[in-house]
């Protein structure tokens, strides 16, 4: 199943955005505005059809082994709901806002 993780254009995410590539072809980066309310740079949305969509802020691209652990979850999750977040490192804590499936 394709992940769609979506980084906002400009110098702050290409870093991320570098880092991310090696996750896997199943994984489609998008470039995007993205914006929320008291969120910190660098935002990310994580999202793929019929599931949950989640954004994160406040990253940085030493965290792509814990986005990658995120999508482990993510997948492994009943409709993309991640209920236990520990396994996702640091993202737990960067989480912004959570949609469920629509």
């Amino acid at each position: 199943m394709p992940v769609t993780l979506t980084l906002p254009p400009g110098a702050e995410a290409d870093a991320l955005a570098e880092a991310l590539r090696p996750l896997g072809p199943d994984i489609v980066l998008r470039r995007a505005a993205l914006r929320a309310r008291d969120a910190r740079p660098l935002l990310m949305a994580l999202q793929a059809p019929g599931r949950g969509a989640y954004l994160f802020h406040d990253l940085r691209p030493a965290d792509a082994g814990d986005v990658a652990a995120t999508i482990r979850a993510y997948l492994a999750a009943p409709d993309g709901w991640i209920r236990d977040a520990r396994p996702c490192g640091r993202l737990r804590l960067c989480l912004k806002l959570r949609i469920p499936a629509g």
